[in-house]
């Protein structure tokens, strides 16, 4: 039996059809009993005597069946007639993302919005212990609510997995669109949900862009692309994106799996962070935000006699300075060359940081970049003029940011606060030394409040940086979940 426009098909009344992929045809239906429409998908005929993908489809349903998230597409009913297996799904009056990348109507604040809605949906499906291996645009639907706002869900489970299912599928094939396929589910290595972060790394770079991340003229040119060469920067392919999102970026689309963030929702949350950073940089100075990110050390500071002993520089104004101190021997797993101009902060905290900008450290923190004083990324080549600040990129799980800035003379930086809320302050002791934290929350320019947690140190060897620490709910959850296992 065809299924065209006017057809009954399972009982329900064929309107038109919607679209068709790998694994079969999609029809706009009308429900037999209920006032309802519903998306048709039907077993395509081409494979229809396969029984490897007739199961493949069944599992479509079970597995959808078993989500219910308000970012997931839902699975209604299924079923087989004259030798064709169907699935009703939910059906999404709107568009899918693919389509508006096309249409250049995708702004980067709508992006990252609609790329986080669709974070927690992926997330659904990893909790459940399945994966998705289809991450792309075209999956993604996007249907304007009545006041505005955008519903966004994630769609096309036809491909997805057990979690501990790990065979590869072609990525050329039905199971996987190439342009997003990660290294490993390329090569034929094990794959795990990094596999799907990495894919949505590349959505989310297509989404920024415009562009998929390596548009090269042939399928193997790709594969090649996503085995052997680096992620591609957003902001080189979009001016107007913010610099930070290449950190996030870079972080996202690792090579390998333990680099990449551990999770959709703590890539979202870098997403997130990158577009706050941005909109921070660009507010007034005098604002709270600003001044917390323009720490007082990196102030040129002309002050009465009065006031002169809150001054961050001891003896007065740090001397000029050419080039950035470092270490006479660094640590064995610091790449200072990678570092570039900012090797004495990553090596003065060996632990806490990555060993390179784009690996992990404490608590995945990784995708560093460098700030100049006024919360601009520069190059790691680009020696600071009176301190260097690394910005790095934490997983959201507490930390969603991390900032490190250490004076270039090696001037000592005091305590001081910078968020609106106090919620502790206290003198720390360890083997490793002795200083002093604190920590508080602020009202950010989301209207969420988020905890902030700054460490400073005694000893000549760390009093000239000092740590801050931005995320959770508070600053005590950052106290209490951070700071005690921190490699301080």
């Amino acid at each position: 039996m065809s299924v065209v426009e006017g057809a009954v098909f399972a009982g329900y009344q064929v309107e038109r059809r919607l679209g068709a992929g790998g694994m079969g045809t999609v029809f706009l239906v009308q429900h037999p009993r209920l006032p309802r429409k519903d998306a048709l998908k039907v077993l395509s005929d081409i494979h229809a005597e396969d029984p490897e993908f007739r199961a493949r489809f069944l599992r479509e349903a079970e597995i959808a069946a078993r989500l219910q998230h308000p970012n997931l597409v839902a699975v209604r009913d299924r079923g087989e007639q004259d030798g064709r297996l169907w699935i009703a799904m939910q059906y999404v009056d709107g568009v899918d993302v693919a389509q508006l990348i096309k249409r250049g109507g995708l702004g980067i604040e709508r992006a990252v919005r609609i790329f986080a809605d669709a974070a927690r949906g992926l997330d659904e499906i990893h909790q459940a212990g399945l994966l998705h291996r289809d991450v792309k645009p075209a999956n993604i639907l996007v249907a304007e609510q009545p006041d505005g706002s955008d519903r966004v869900l994630v769609t096309d489970f036809g491909i997805a997995r057990a979690a501990d299912d790990s065979t590869t599928l072609a990525a050329g094939g039905t199971t996987a669109t190439l342009a997003y396929a990660p290294p490993e589910q390329i090569s034929g290595d094990p794959m795990d949900h990094r596999g799907d972060v990495y894919a949505l790394g590349c959505t989310l770079y297509h989404m920024l862009t415009g562009s998929v991340p390596f548009p090269r003229d042939s399928p193997g040119a790709v594969m090649y692309a996503h085995l052997n060469e680096p992620p591609p920067r957003p902001s080189h392919g979009n001016s107007s994106v913010p610099l930070a999102f290449d950190a996030v970026i870079a972080k996202a689309m690792a090579k390998r799996p333990d680099e990449r963030f551990s999770s959709c929702g703590a890539l979202a949350a870098a997403a997130q962070a990158a577009l706050v950073g941005q909109a921070l940089t660009d507010s007034l100075p005098e604002t709270k935000r600003r001044d917390r990110l323009l720490m007082a050390g990196v102030l040129v500071v002309v002050v009465v006699a009065s006031v002169l002993s809150t001054v961050l520089w001891v003896g007065g104004d740090p001397p000029a300075t050419t080039s950035p101190p470092s270490p006479t021997v660094g640590p064995p797993n610091v790449n200072a060359a990678e570092w570039g101009a900012y090797a004495y902060i990553a090596q003065t905290f060996p632990e806490l940081l990555p060993p390179s900008p784009i690996a992990t450290g404490y608590k995945d923190v990784g995708g560093c970049i460098p700030l100049d004083a006024k919360g601009n990324t520069v190059s790691f080549d680009d020696v600071p003029a009176v301190v260097g600040e690394l910005f790095c990129i934490g997983d959201g799980d507490p930390a969603r940011t991390m900032a490190v800035k250490c004076n270039i003379n090696r001037s000592p930086i005091f305590p001081d606060r910078f968020f609106a809320r106090v919620e502790g302050d206290e003198r720390w002791v360890r083997s490793s030394g002795t200083g002093h934290v604190n920590w508080g929350s602020d009202i950010e320019s989301d209207g969420k409040i988020r905890g902030q947690l700054e460490v400073y140190f005694d000893d000549p060897s760390r009093n000239f940086c000092t740590v801050h620490v931005h995320g959770a709910a508070s600053g005590t959850e950052l106290h209490d979940r951070w700071w005690p296992d921190a490699p301080l």
